[in-house]
Formats: C-alpha cells, structure tokens, sequence
C-alpha cells in the first residue's frame, strides 16, 4: 500500500466536522415551540387539502367551507403565537445549536407554503379566475416569503426593525384578503401587492416590550373571532370582516406612514441647507 492510499482514508476522516455534536441535537424549550409551529403550518394544509378532496370523494363541485378555512387560519394563528414565543423562550434560557435554522424552516411551512396553499384553494377552482393567474400569486407569496426569511439571516438594519413585511404579518394579511373578498382577477391583485411588501426595503418595527404584548393580544382577539365565524355564531360575519380590515390597513399604513417620515426628513433637510 502506497503512502497515499494509506492517507486517504485519514484525509477523509479529517474532513469530518468536529465539535459538539451531541449538543446540536438536543431539542431547547425554544425549539419546541418552532417545532409547533411547523405543525400548526403543516395541519393548516392538511385541513385545507382534506376540504377539497371531500368534496372529490362526494362527487361534488368544490366549495370553500368557512369552517375549514377557520380551522386553517386558527391553527396559524397558533403557529404565529409560537414563532412570537420562540425567540422570547431562546433568550430567557437558552437556544440550540439548530434553534435559529429551525425557525426559518417553520416559518416557510406555516408562513410560506401554508398560505401560497390556501390562495390555491380559494380561488383555484373558480372558473372566474384564471388558474395561471392563481398560481402566480400563490407562488409569489411563497417565493416572497422565502426570500424574506434568507434576507433577514443575512441581512440586519441599523434600526433593528424588520426590512421588509415580516413573513408571519405577511401570511395573516394574504389569509385576511382571502377571508374577506371572493375569488376574482381584482383580489389576487393585493395578494402580489404583499409579496412585494415582503422583499421591499420598508422597515417594519420588531414587537418588543409593550408592542409584543399588544401583537399578543391582538392575536388573541383573532383567534376568537375566527372561532365564533367558524362555528357560525351569530355576529361572526362581522367579527371577521373587522378584523381582516384592520389587518390589512394596518399594513398598508405602515409603508404610507414611512414614505411620509422619509419626505418630512428631505424636506428638513433642504431647509436647513437652505438656511445653511
């Protein structure tokens, strides 16, 4: 045996990674509650899936049954609060080795593909809609939201606010559109508009303090009212359209609010280099 052959199998041994890898696979307090968020995401799909091919099996034409859209949008509403706690849970004991790559890929399931999926089966089997046109805004949120994730582990602004929609805002603005209009050419139109608020520059403040606490609270409140519309309680309709509306205007009142800091601040600027 030749000194290189008898060094190759060293040579790969080397390339091996070294450290603590038994500690890399011990699940934190943290990571659990990523872990429930990704199953909050994938169940949102399943009861999604599950509503269309009843249908199937019936023999009949598919209708979307708000009591399946609830289910869907309660547990991703569970699934946000996770993703809210997480982080919280991470710093006040301790994170894993995995616990940030864990996050992001919860995030994508419940956030991303969850979402993408329902404009799918909301406007997906309506004849009015063209079904390219659906699948171009259902594969837009989920590339947005992709791109948003990979962008924030690369990418920190100076501020420490958010660039760009955060992805679990994104997904409840796309489930508020869908709960709020009927199917049409017209409403897939704010569908694209939050994708492209996703992977915009806007920065958006991060929930701490008393702002997560209201984020909370405000969570709360939807998952409650999602509740008393799915189980067709008197009032319900109601409930939901106030909701979907507030979360949506807040939203798009973000963008317009700092585009309107950002003039006040040239326009500051031009005067004192006026007066200068």
């Amino acid at each position: 045996m030749t000194t290189a052959d008898a060094g190759w199998p060293l040579d790969e041994t080397d390339d091996e990674p070294r450290g603590p890898v038994g500690k890399a696979f011990r699940l934190s307090a943290a990571d659990s509650l990523s872990l429930g968020n990704a199953l909050c995401g994938f169940l949102a799909v399943c009861v999604l899936a599950w509503s269309a091919i009843r249908a199937l099996q019936e023999g009949k034409p598919f209708e979307a049954d708000p009591r399946f859209f609830g289910t869907a949008v309660v547990l991703l509403l569970i699934g946000a609060t996770c993703d809210l706690f997480d982080g919280l849970v991470a710093r006040k004991f301790r994170a894993s080795a995995m616990g940030a790559e864990l996050d992001n890929l919860a995030d994508v399931i419940s956030f991303g593909f969850a979402p993408a999926f329902m404009v799918v089966i909301w406007a997906g089997f309506n004849p009015a809609t063209p079904f390219p046109l659906v699948m171009v805004a259902a594969a837009s949120v989920l590339l947005a939201g992709v791109i948003r994730l990979a962008r924030f582990a690369c990418v920190k602004t100076k501020s420490g606010d958010f660039m760009g929609l955060p992805i679990p805002m994104g997904a409840m603005t796309v489930v508020s559109i869908v709960l709020l209009f009927p199917p049409s050419k017209l409403a897939v139109v704010p569908i694209l508009g939050v994708a492209y608020l996703m992977v915009s520059r806007i920065e958006y403040p991060k929930p701490k303090g008393n702002l997560a606490a209201v984020v909370l609270a405000w969570m709360m409140i939807n998952v409650a009212c999602l509740t008393i519309w799915a189980a067709g309680l008197s009032g319900g309709d109601s409930l939901i359209k106030v909701g979907a509306v507030m979360q949506i205007a807040i939203v798009a009142a973000i963008p317009l609010r700092v585009l309107m800091f950002k003039r006040a601040k040239r326009k500051e600027r031009r005067e004192a280099e006026r007066v200068g």
